[in-house]
């Protein structure tokens, strides 16, 4: 088992998987380090959809792909490189979002991360489940497993969350595609510390570091 900064520092978007069928004994882990996460109030509202049937996903990847087109797609093919970085790794990781897109439906096991949140949830409600998907994501990297955080149905969220068979009150939050990757891991690509770590107030370089 890596360590855990080495896990945390390779832990890459994994978007090209196999579809070779992953063990339940893997989810029950992956699942039982989400439960272990921090939450607000210690209330564990969460709920997770283990989703493995092939209909159930290929109906929320038609939504999913849709919002690549509408929106992902030309973004990437419009925008600068993030930090870290340069636009042959761009183009390198919009293909993979393409491939994702795709192939989305064909990854054996998602893990969709869903909350009691209400009908009108506020923004700070992402805090008790977004934990829970981060734990999920370490787990599933420390087993030699591949996944990435994909947030993009939201932008259909009712249709998708009928999909998903939700009841009143419940939203899903993130679908966690996991499965063997094709690809390796490796170094995260991000900017410099020292450009988004400030100290005591806006702007004021942390000396720290």
């Amino acid at each position: 088992m890596p360590d855990i900064f080495e896990v945390m520092s390779t832990m890459r978007a994994m978007r090209r998987l196999k579809p070779d069928p992953v063990p339940d004994d893997l989810i029950n882990k992956i699942l039982q380090a989400g439960q272990w996460a921090p939450n607000g109030g210690n209330t564990q509202r969460w709920r997770f959809l283990v989703v493995k049937d092939p209909n159930i996903k290929k109906q929320v990847q038609v939504y999913y792909k849709r919002l690549f087109d509408e929106q992902v797609g030309p973004r990437y093919r419009n925008s600068p490189p993030p930090p870290g970085s340069d636009p042959a790794r761009q183009q390198r990781q919009l293909a993979a979002n393409e491939y994702l897109t795709d192939h989305y439906h064909e990854a054996p096991v998602w893990i969709v991360a869903c909350l009691e949140s209400g009908e009108n949830p506020g923004h700070g409600v992402g805090s008790s489940i977004y934990p829970a998907v981060q734990n999920m994501c370490l787990a599933i990297r420390a087993l030699g497993l591949g996944t990435t955080l994909t947030t993009r149905h939201m932008g259909y969220g009712k249709e998708v969350d009928a999909i998903f068979g939700l009841p009143p009150g419940v939203h899903s939050y993130a679908i966690l595609p996991i499965g063997y990757p094709m690809g390796k891991f490796g170094p995260v690509g991000r900017g410099p510390l020292n450009d988004i770590v400030y100290s005591d107030k806006w702007g004021q370089p942390y000396r720290g570091l």
